[in-house]
């Protein structure tokens, strides 16, 4: 293993505040435990009758599962894990270490990913705290090489290995294709929206033009991309219809009672209450004009916020996983537009909203609301099976003008 991993510097200060976090990792996630996890796990409590059998009615069996899902660990009514105590900590890690953990609860929430031979680690914003150093630093996504640690590789053997020498094209070159989108996504004199169509367009053209890379970042190019993009003039209330479904759909999943609260909490603050179809034009009209509000008053951070996002996106989120260089851009400028509806109808922030002009603590009240919003965002939607085959579904083949189009969608709202 490398001696020296590269860290975004949000990682390098990433340490867990554990019993103070306002939420518990696994609340509302499925965790998967190997055969030899399990077996490891039993012969931890071996020694106590009451452990034993309370582990063993914690553990559900998947017959013919993967390997690495040989069982799940069976989440209570509410979401949470039958094993936290009553300070909200893992009771099993408290008596017996990390060792006998599943390696998603020793490891989360890193995000492990070797390229080759080199190690990256960033980490999931699913973690309140990862997503606090991540969208607050303005210096948070920059790569640091790092002396290695093992708090920042604990179980070096689970990393995402990435083999550039492999006879894919499409993963022999993920490395410059990402250093040419983080690039992009660097020229800040341009509002994000113009750069993820910019994007957009690159994908397009390197998904059948290999040559395009070295052409389209000239400033000409650039400027022409953002000019006829600013120009365009897209109906929101699609949108807005579209990502209120997924909140609803994750909200009956039984997400936990933090997403659950927001969500409905942003529903009816843009005038979509549950149970009802709600006017999606005069909630697009709601979410256009708070936008427009909120970055009078507070543009630059929330500006940063989404810069870091989008940054973090394409160092968490390997090329590969996408069937296209174009998907991938797809699925970056659905997410944003997604979190961006979320974070205008958030209470607090529709309450910034109503201020002429910024206040004594308005920016920490913001800063708390985007947290909150893409923290649970990140843990009870992006990853979700449903989500991710709407994704899918709308994104299609992946490579032509209709699935362009459809980024200029997302990125416009």
């Amino acid at each position: 293993m490398p001696t020296e991993p590269t860290l975004l510097r949000y990682m390098t200060r990433f340490r867990c505040i554990a019993e103070r976090c306002e939420d518990t990792c696994c609340t509302g996630l499925r965790v998967p435990v190997s055969e030899p996890q399990w077996a490891r796990m039993r012969a931890a409590v071996a020694g106590s009758a009451v452990e034993s059998e309370r582990l063993r009615q914690c553990i559900t069996p998947n017959p013919g599962g993967a390997s690495t899902e040989h069982a799940f660990i069976q989440m209570r009514p509410d979401g949470h894990c039958p094993l936290l105590d009553s300070e909200r900590l893992c009771s099993l890690q408290r008596r017996h270490g990390d060792a006998v953990l599943p390696d998603i609860c020793a490891t989360f929430p890193r995000v492990v990913t070797r390229w080759g031979e080199r190690i990256e680690v960033s980490g999931t914003l699913a973690c309140p705290e990862v997503a606090r150093l991540c969208l607050l630093e303005e210096d948070a996504v920059e790569p640091v090489p790092t002396p290695l640690e093992a708090s920042h590789v604990p179980r070096p053997e689970t990393a995402r290995h990435i083999a550039l020498d492999a006879e894919d094209a499409w993963a022999r070159h993920a490395e410059t294709v990402r250093e040419a989108l983080l690039r992009l996504l660097h020229r800040r004199e341009y509002p994000l929206p113009s750069r993820l169509a910019m994007l957009g367009h690159l994908a397009q053209g390197l998904d059948g033009r290999g040559e395009v890379l070295q052409h389209f970042e000239s400033p000409d190019v650039l400027e022409a991309v953002h000019r006829d993009f600013s120009g365009l003039a897209l109906p929101g209330g699609p949108c807005v219809g579209l990502f209120s479904s997924v909140l609803r759909a994750r909200m009956a999943a039984g997400r936990g009672e933090r997403f659950s609260t927001l969500a409905r909490s942003v529903l009816e603050s843009l005038g979509l209450q549950e149970g009802a179809p709600g006017d999606l034009d005069a909630a697009w009209r709601t979410y256009a004009e708070r936008w427009r509000h909120l970055e009078a008053l507070h543009g630059a951070r929330v500006h940063q916020y989404f810069d870091n996002y989008a940054a973090h996106y394409v160092w968490r989120s390997p090329l590969i996983d996408a069937p296209s260089l174009l998907a991938y851009v797809f699925r970056l400028a659905l997410r944003v537009g997604l979190l961006r509806l979320t974070l205008v109808g958030h209470p607090r922030v529709a309450e910034l909203c109503q201020e002429p002009s910024p206040t004594a603590g308005s920016r920490e009240q913001l800063d708390r609301a985007a947290v909150e919003t893409f923290q649970l965002v990140a843990k009870h939607v992006e990853q979700a099976p449903d989500f991710l085959a709407l994704a899918e579904g709308l994104v299609g083949p992946g490579r032509g003008a209709d699935t362009l189009g459809k980024v200029l969608v997302f990125a416009t709202f």
